[in-house]
């Protein structure tokens, strides 16, 4: 497949092919090989986006024929990368959207990991940040151009070469972490129960030795062993050129670095069972890794993280081929000094201060904000009360006014006036109901009526003048 072999001479993948004429093959073909070769992980951040702009550039007729007429230099130093400016317009379409896809996914990222330390409201510009991304041209995050095709080759050609020495680290702190979490456990224990765990431990250390010998990774012995073991043949007709073939499992004419991998299980299960208490499984790992690395040292000519027939027998014709080496294992050599592991444990406990300090910080946190939801509860209480009162007021006053009959000022009935009869004169037989209908039975005084007390006055007065 195109893409595993663009991969491996990009040092960007784990294993890779030879370029496949796809001209000879149906849709079909090319669809059931599709689903039958999974793209590895390369173990890198960006290994789906990786993945993608690779699947997508060996569907172009163009670059695919550049690609394989192209030699690890070209490709690593960019010259295969200024081949895009002829694939086709669609291609290049699915290449902008793939960037478009992989810039946000970044600012996601980012966003993430400063929500996480800096809280939810911190003010960042996400866009600078991208831009320290050095397998994309942030400069540019709408269309994929050649220079971004230039840097995601150069960047994971650099971070895969130095993936393994990565691993390397992870597994020495796996291992100073678990000798701390072992120490740390006995000084919980008695004294008589730390001799019985320390004899224990040694009793394991010595089990997990006690094993078969270990040849030394892509020596003749090593090889024959597979040969006779695995593949089932007469050792003494060991052939290099034939055992190659066996193992090229892919038929793409080179050994990648799983399939060199697969040769060393038989040397591993010497050493590791995962039945046995002894034997850590991390350690069978960083096992295997060490001895792919030795092979690839002695093997792989040219770095290219792969193993080509001709680099293969030229192996076989060195003189240390037929020396076979007792191979050390990774417990048999120290993987830290008491040096490293006291600055690791300094760094442990200044990182559980830290924690403790946080999670001290958040117990105060979390407590002033359950005093202030108290507070808050009371003060909701207290108006919820307050305004039941007012309304219980306001009920008591309208229904007392509705039970009295009105008043003046001083507490004195107040009567209607007769247009106004209807609402203020008081109810069948209340008191006061006789005077207000004898009132109502008396006649109307005629026009220019002068009531009697002042006729008599003025006639007193028009004697006097007189």
């Amino acid at each position: 497949m195109l893409a595993r072999w663009f991969q491996a001479v990009c040092l960007v993948a784990v294993t890779a092919a030879v370029p496949i004429d796809r001209s000879k093959q149906s849709a079909e073909e090319e669809q059931v090989e599709e689903q039958k070769v999974e793209p590895p992980d390369t173990g890198l951040y960006y290994d789906r986006y990786l993945h993608e702009v690779i699947n997508v550039l060996e569907t172009d007729n163009h670059f695919r024929e550049k690609l394989q007429t192209a030699n690890a230099d070209d490709i690593k130093n960019g010259k295969l990368s200024k081949e895009l400016d002829f694939v086709s317009h669609h291609i290049r379409s699915k290449l902008d959207e793939l960037k478009r896809q992989e810039v946000s996914r970044l600012r996601m990222l980012i966003k993430a990991k400063l929500d996480a330390t800096m809280g939810e409201n911190a003010q960042v510009d996400h866009m600078s940040l991208v831009k320290r991304f050095n397998h994309i041209d942030a400069h540019n995050q709408d269309t994929f151009e050649a220079k971004d095709l230039e840097m995601l080759i150069k960047t994971a050609t650099k971070d895969l070469e130095n993936f393994d020495s990565a691993r390397h680290e992870e597994f020495k702190r796996y291992e100073m972490m678990k000798e701390h979490e072992r120490r740390e456990y006995l000084k919980t224990l008695d004294e008589e129960k730390r001799k019985a765990e320390e004899a224990h431990f040694e009793e394991m250390k010595k089990k997990h030795k006690d094993h078969p010998k270990v040849n030394e990774p892509g020596s003749r012995d090593q090889l024959k062993e597979v040969w006779e073991e695995t593949d089932g043949l007469d050792p003494d007709e060991f052939d290099p050129k034939t055992f190659f073939n066996l193992h090229d499992t892919n038929g793409d004419g080179v050994l990648d670095e799983q399939e060199l991998e697969a040769l060393f299980t038989k040397e591993l299960e010497k050493v590791y069972d995962p039945k046995n208490e002894e034997d850590d499984m991390v350690e069978m790992e960083e096992e295997r890794l060490r001895m792919r690395e030795h092979v690839m040292k002695n093997v792989d000519a040219n770095h290219d993280r792969l193993v080509t027939l001709e680099e293969f027998l030229k192996s076989t014709e060195k003189k240390d081929f037929n020396n076979n080496h007792d191979w050390e294992t990774v417990d048999e050599r120290p993987v830290y000094t008491e040096e490293e592991l006291r600055r690791y444990e300094q760094e442990l406990n200044r990182q559980e201060a830290e924690l403790n300090n946080r999670a001290e910080q958040l117990r105060k946190d979390h407590e002033e904000l359950q005093q202030r939801q108290l507070e808050l509860d009371t003060q909701k209480k207290e108006y919820q009360q307050a305004v039941m009162q007012m309304e219980n007021r306001k009920a008591k006053q309208s229904q007392s006014q509705q039970e009295q009959p009105p008043s003046g000022p001083n507490g004195e009935l107040k009567f209607q006036q007769e247009g106004q009869k209807s609402e203020r004169e008081p109810a069948a037989g209340a008191p006061g109901n006789a005077v207000l209908e004898a009132e109502n039975a008396l006649p109307a005084e005629p026009p220019g009526h002068i009531p009697e007390p002042e006729k008599k006055q003025e006639q007193q007065n028009a004697i006097q003048e007189q």
